[in-house]
């Protein structure tokens, strides 16, 4: 907008004259005391324009020249289309069975708990769920789920180490050893478990080969099943009498749920319902999927999403390197991708559709990408290549992803024995590490070309990052084959030279210089401008600042939270935080994230608003900003008003547009002091970077 601020400054002079002008004359459409213009909801807002351009001019006159701006720029917004909301009231259908029970069996309200005992989320709320189980004694019962989530990898073994408490002991065991493993998480290794097996008194020779044989496996499994079909993709997820509550919300969160639904159920008992049987009929009627508001379309029904960007990079592959298709294809999809990433599994049935869809026409290329904060994604791409090495990379590669909760050495090797390869050359390979510099080369193609997250794909050179919807991929496809199709009228032949020309061509296009295999990051910080207003928490004087490009929607964002607490924590006025707005264009709740934690900022409380989006990340809908504003003592009215005139979205823009120039495409990116870090990394990551930065200050 700003690179026309001149026409519309002449726009406006003219407009003004004419306001003059009818002023002199006694008419017109400003005439005192006549609202003759109403501004409609989608033109350009005063905020949108210079700073002063309408100072001095009445409401009408106002109007007029926003009317005419918006005319004239063709900026009149439509309004979007309504978001799909879930129903707060909807109950769902989330049966006890045999789950680990605790509380009287005739309590009136049942709370049905869905968790990972990695979450730290989940192990901040349990102060909360001990208050709930002193205030409600008698009239509330909790029950246990298992829900591991796909990217804590002591997740799964914890929920087996519960499971083999209840199996020795029953419900006492169960609980004690839930106590015992939140008490002890994130330190939740082998040994720690053992350990904790020893102190709630289970056998512990049974325990090891409880946890050794994967004993619980399928009934963890079930849980799962059950809560995510119910919309719990989340932890913790809370079901109150099958009321669903989301995140580590404060007490009087579940205490507005707990009386409503004490009161439904004490009415029950009083038509004649046994109090023991209250939950079972509650559950008669409950809905066994996510239930949304009636009148907002569902998900399906939204308009599809926004082309990707132009932009391209040259990326160059091995003639060895696992493809799958056609030697030569007129699109060839270069995938960087890690066996442990959940959305590296979840776009692997949309590339089997574009292979289905494009047999001739399409060939897929692997590139290995293992995120550091996965640990089992390195070993994985290890044996992969040790089975591409006798021809059946593909065939690893799918028994990987159909069974990623399995990652392991023991799984590895059944894996080889199943697909066929020498289990001698098979071991040799992978404790040899031949392959690692390989797997490293591949990553640090990934870096150089802006592949810093997984998945990310690059279709005939042309990026496109997440696991996006098969229409997004048919699209860019379709567009390459036609312009595959163009090039073969002109004469030019699909061969093996065919990939570099049109990768060329898509480069070109998209403005981005060619990246050379392997080509190094600029050497030395980053400078990274910081507005006097930004969202800054610690001593304004540190040594060291951490910036942080983030996502309100992105799980890799919340998941590194807890460890920037413990930055915070250890070096207390030495560093501090500046945050930096970064949505990816496949959140689709990011932007209106960011603009709701801007209007808190604009009333002094960013920080407060930051914490509780990330605490109840499923959750993020106009509707909750609403609460969590009213939660945190905001204005309500300046809230929804700088959030319904969207005054923020350009600040919003232009630090993502700052983060793209930096080098920060995927989310979190840190830069300490100007030292690039990339990702959820664990405490020892940032705290090697802080202390060499304190040391260069101490050295001065």
């Amino acid at each position: 907008m700003q690179k026309h601020v001149s026409w519309i400054v002449a726009l406006i002079v003219g407009l003004a004259v004419g306001f003059v002008t009818a002023g002199m004359a006694g008419r017109g459409p400003v005439a005192a005391g006549k609202r003759q213009c109403e501004p409609a909801p989608n033109w350009v807002k005063e905020n949108d324009l210079p700073p002063g351009t309408l100072a001095g001019l009445t409401e009408n006159q106002k109007c007029v020249v926003l009317k005419g701006v918006s005319e004239r720029y063709g900026q009149a917004r439509p309004q979007p289309p309504p978001r799909p909301q879930e129903d707060p009231r909807a109950i769902y259908r989330v049966p006890v069975d045999d789950s680990p029970v605790k509380g009287p069996a005739d309590a009136l309200v049942t709370i049905v708990e869905s968790s990972d005992f990695e979450c730290p989320f989940c192990k901040r709320v349990l102060p909360t769920l001990k208050q709930i189980e002193d205030v409600y004694a008698g009239k509330v019962r909790f029950a246990f789920k298992h829900n591991p989530l796909p990217f804590h990898p002591k997740a799964l073994p914890s929920a087996m180490a519960a499971e083999e408490a209840r199996a020795q002991g029953g419900n006492a065991k169960f609980w004690a050893m839930h106590d015992k493993l939140f008490e002890l998480s994130p330190a939740l290794d082998r040994p720690a478990l053992e350990k904790a097996a020893q102190d709630v008194g289970l056998d512990v020779a049974a325990f090891k080969r409880a946890l050794d044989q994967g004993k619980h496996d399928a009934r963890i499994k079930r849980d799962q099943a059950l809560v995510t079909g119910v919309g719990a993709s989340g932890t913790p997820t809370f079901f109150i009498n099958g009321r669903k509550v989301a995140g580590a919300m404060p007490f009087e969160a579940f205490k507005a749920v707990i009386d409503e639904e004490l009161g439904k159920a004490q009415d029950m008992v009083k038509a004649g319902t046994p109090a023991k049987d209250v939950y079972a009929r509650i559950m008669e009627k409950a809905a066994s999927a996510p239930v949304m508001i009636p009148g907002v379309a569902p998900a399906q029904a939204q308009p599809a999403p926004p082309p990707p960007p132009p932009a391209a990079s040259k990326v160059e592959f091995r003639p060895d390197d696992p493809i799958r298709g056609p030697k030569v294809a007129k699109v060839t999809v270069v995938l960087f991708s890690d066996f442990q990433c959940p959305f590296c599994s979840r776009v692997v049935p949309t590339l089997k559709q574009l292979e289905e869809s494009y047999k001739n026409d399409v060939r897929i290329v692997w590139k290995h990408q293992p995120l550091p904060f996965h640990p089992n994604a390195l070993p994985a791409a290890e044996a992969a290549e040790a089975a591409r090495e006798q021809g059946k990379f593909w065939q690893m590669h799918d028994l990987m992803f159909a069974n990623q909760q399995q990652l392991s050495p023991t799984s590895y090797e059944a894996w080889a024995r199943q697909i066929g390869l020498d289990a001698g050359k098979f071991k040799a390979s992978i404790e040899s590490h031949r392959n690692k510099a390989r797997i490293e080369d591949d990553a640090r193609l990934g870096n150089s070309v802006g592949a810093n997250g997984t998945p990310t794909l690059f279709v005939n050179c042309r990026q496109i990052v997440g696991a996006q919807p098969y229409d997004r991929f048919k699209q860019v496809v379709d567009e390459e084959i036609g312009k595959a199709d163009d090039l073969v009228k002109k004469g030019v032949k699909v061969d093996a030279a065919f990939y570099g020309r049109i990768c060329d061509d898509n480069v070109r296009a998209g403005g981005q210089a060619a990246a050379a295999p392997g080509a190094a990051a600029p050497s030395g910080p980053t400078q990274i401008p910081v507005r006097i207003d930004d969202p800054v928490k610690g001593n304004p004087k540190a040594p060291v600042t951490v910036v942080v490009f983030s996502d309100f929607q992105c799980p890799f964002c919340g998941r590194v939270e807890p460890t920037l607490k413990q930055v915070e924590e250890a070096y207390g006025p030495r560093v501090r935080f500046v945050w930096k707005h970064q949505p990816l264009p496949m959140h689709p709740n990011a932007v209106p994230a960011a603009e709701a934690a801007e209007a808190a900022r604009e009333q002094g409380k960013f920080w407060q608003m930051h914490d509780l989006m990330f605490a109840n990340q499923q959750q993020l809908s106009p509707t909750s900003y609403e609460a969590w504003a009213r939660q945190i003592g905001l204005d309500a009215g300046r809230f929804k008003a700088s959030i319904d005139s969207h005054r923020n979205k350009a600040r919003i823009d232009e630090d993502s547009r700052l983060g793209n120039s930096v080098g920060a495409n995927g989310t979190p990116t840190f830069f300490v002091n100007g030292e690039k870090l990339v990702g959820a990394q664990p405490f020892d990551a940032f705290k090697q970077l802080i202390d060499a930065q304190l040391a260069k200050v101490a050295a001065r």
